[in-house]
């Protein structure tokens, strides 16, 4: 019979954080069109591109859409101003940066400027 102890290390590693993940855009966006009218008040959101795109109480933000673990589609919470990773729970600020979880890298955030009703998203 062979015996005899085999040790594991179980220790989990936080991943290091690596670059913002999120694909390469450049297109507008007619806020007079209605398919982006929920861009006209607060804490509308539109989805376009692999670009999750919130209008934070008049000021116009884009990051990427996917969850950088898994995915997933991000959603804006507004009562936190926040992205949430639907599927780990795990949360991302304003500016696309991890704010809580286990994400490997932070959402890609987007430069997005503004002319009369046109915006541009590009990044």
């Amino acid at each position: 019979a062979i015996t005899g102890l085999i040790l594991v290390n179980c220790t989990k590693k936080s991943p290091a954080v690596g670059a913002p993940q999120g694909p390469t855009v450049n297109f507008t966006v007619d806020l007079n069109h209605p398919s982006s009218a929920n861009l006209n008040t607060g804490g509308g959101t539109l989805s376009l591109n692999g670009v999750l795109m919130v209008n934070n109480n008049g000021t116009f933000v884009a990051i990427a859409q996917a969850c950088t673990q898994d995915g997933c589609k991000v959603g804006y919470n507004q009562s936190y101003d926040s992205f949430v990773c639907p599927c780990e729970g795990d949360t991302y600020d304003m500016n696309g940066n991890i704010a809580s979880g286990q994400q490997p890298a932070p959402l890609k955030k987007y430069t997005v400027t503004q002319s009369g009703k046109v915006l541009t998203v590009k990044g």
